[in-house]
């Protein structure tokens, strides 16, 4: 059975560029493509919109999604109209997004958990073409239905996931999502652990994981040169390790390496503290959060992932030959 492989693009190629490669993923048949939504870069809807021009099956998902800077009724106007643009097509992650964050743009997050199961109330209503009026802790909505003078006027099914990561959200996930986008840089293990607490939040509301969504991000980065590869991830891990040690802590990367890192963060001047950590990030420890190397071991790490309970992978390229990681998987991974 073909298993279904996506893209997951953020911001590092042109708008050109972009397209075609996903041009070439359609033309290879990978089952989707995801635009990110960048920290403080491009709109994430409007390279949507350009890639549903530009295509014709392929599955458009956008995520993580935050929904402080945006109502959920404007959330909701994007994503009908996007539906619009290319039906049946369409997936959309939600993300808490960060205190971090929100505090460079002057919001104050309340009730996080609270906040995201009144957005996905809210969506899910309006998308299905309802009057909607509700008040919550968080938002209100008063008397709205979407009132659309041309087009389709029949509900809108566009599947709602949740990026997650701790247990809290995980269980909110299983209960309320039709999905859920795991984190990159983590170990099959860790998908393991995760899709046993989405089926804690399942249980809640009646449900069975086995009904929902479990998209794996997978950073990568494949090259012939397997060493030209490794050391593209080595970078990525490296500032991962740098900025946040303790999730690096939970998958498994040895304790003495968090150690050293903790030490040249606060012996090394600033400039030199990147080309330090890497020095100390060996093989094992980039192919054990990332699938790096030659086209065949970036595929058996992928394997590795369906095998712990993820039902898509979303190949977030880290560099590399992307035409070259897009034939790594043309036209679908086979289990074997």
């Amino acid at each position: 059975m073909a298993e279904r492989i996506a893209l997951y693009l953020q911001d590092d190629l042109t708008v050109s560029n972009a397209i075609d490669l996903v041009r070439h993923a359609e033309a290879r048949g990978f089952f989707g493509v995801w635009q990110a939504e960048a920290r403080f870069a491009r709109d994430p809807i409007v390279m949507l919109t350009a890639y549903a021009r530009s295509t014709m099956r392929i599955q458009l998902g956008v995520g993580a999604i935050n929904h402080w800077t945006k109502h959920p009724l404007a959330i909701a106007s994007e994503l009908l109209t996007l539906e619009d643009l290319a039906p049946h097509r369409l997936v959309c992650a939600l993300g808490a997004w960060s205190d971090a964050l929100a505090a460079r743009a002057g919001i104050e997050r309340h009730k996080p958990l609270l906040a995201m199961r009144e957005t996905l109330l809210v969506l899910r209503r309006l998308l299905n073409m309802e009057r909607v009026t509700f008040a919550g802790q968080i938002y209100s909505v008063n008397d709205v239905q979407f009132d659309l003078a041309q087009g389709r006027r029949e509900a809108r099914r566009v599947p709602l996931y949740l990026a997650a990561s701790s247990p809290q959200w995980l269980a909110l996930a299983g209960e309320i999502a039709d999905g859920v986008l795991l984190n990159y840089l983590v170990t099959p293990a860790y998908t393991q652990a995760a899709i046993a607490q989405l089926e804690v939040g399942a249980q809640v509301a009646g449900r069975s994981v086995s009904n929902l969504e479990r998209a794996q991000l997978v950073a990568c980065a494949v090259e012939k040169d397997r060493a030209q590869a490794l050391q593209i991830g080595r970078r990525f891990v490296a500032a991962f390790l740098m900025h946040q040690p303790h999730a690096m802590r939970a998958n498994g990367v040895r304790q003495d390496l968090l150690d050293e890192v903790d030490y040249i963060m606060r012996t090394t001047p600033p400039e030199e503290q990147l080309e330090s950590v890497m020095r100390h990030v060996t093989d094992d420890v980039v192919q054990l959060v990332c699938a790096c190397g030659t086209p065949e071991e970036v595929r058996a790490k992928a394997y590795a992932y369906l095998e712990a309970g993820a039902t898509q992978l979303l190949l977030y390229p880290l560099g590399g030959d992307l035409f070259l990681l897009v034939d790594t998987f043309g036209l679908g991974y086979r289990r074997t």
